[in-house]
């Protein structure tokens, strides 16, 4: 599938919004506060956030991860866009305007692979979030295999697995978000590979995304 082109134009915005994502499991939260570190560092303003947030339509969507069938796909697909509005306007637009850099753990491709799913269009669900959220300078897409997945929440985390981390729904949403990823602001990374290893990757994407924006002398 051809990459698909930025719809909007985010050069001349202040700031810069980096979006980690992938199936449960894959690090997402390991990186982010590598990458932060790492930021600061480079002597960056930098705000770490995620989604489900901690207000009060997050609290309500965590909830779900162990009585997921207490509402109806509507209501929970409600819940999570009404919980990004609030981190929209709370958080991720405030840090923007103010030209810091926001790291957030989850955006609206979570919502359109894990909702997409439970048999939603993934494709509406992002121009939905779209009219009011938005665009990520870059997204960082960590894949491992579903199997590796269950393993670091089961064996790793000694976790059992909640109602969205299903082995067959986990499925369905790697799937999707593979299809998600033909966009060419959505950057795959290979999950597999040791915690180091993914950490650089990851930041050549993000110091290629501050040369281009000007931020960053790539050169240097």
């Amino acid at each position: 599938m051809e990459k698909t082109n930025h719809t909007e134009n985010i050069q001349d915005r202040p700031g810069m919004l980096l979006v980690f994502e992938g199936i449960d499991g894959t690090g997402k939260s390991s990186q982010i506060a590598l990458a932060a570190e790492k930021l600061s560092g480079m002597g960056f303003d930098v705000v770490t956030t995620r989604e489900p947030t901690d207000g009060k339509f997050g609290q309500q969507i965590r909830k779900l991860y162990t009585q997921r069938g207490t509402v109806s796909q509507k209501q929970e697909l409600d819940l999570f866009m009404a919980d990004r509005k609030e981190h929209v306007e709370q958080v991720i637009a405030p840090g923007l305007k103010a030209g810091r850099i926001v790291l957030t753990d989850r955006y609206y491709f979570s919502t359109a692979a894990y909702q997409g799913a439970s048999g939603n269009d993934p494709e509406k669900i992002i121009a939905e979030n779209e009219k009011f959220a938005p665009t990520p300078d870059i997204v960082l897409l960590i894949s491992v295999p579903v199997a590796v997945s269950l393993h670091r929440i089961q064996t790793l985390r000694g976790e059992s697995l909640n109602d969205f981390e299903q082995e067959s729904n986990l499925r369905k949403v790697d799937v999707i978000f593979d299809q998600l990823s033909a966009r060419d602001y959505i950057q795959k990374i290979d999950g597999t590979k040791s915690l180091d290893e993914v950490h650089e990757e990851i930041m050549r994407h993000v110091i290629n995304a501050l040369g281009k924006k000007g931020l960053w002398n790539v050169a240097g």
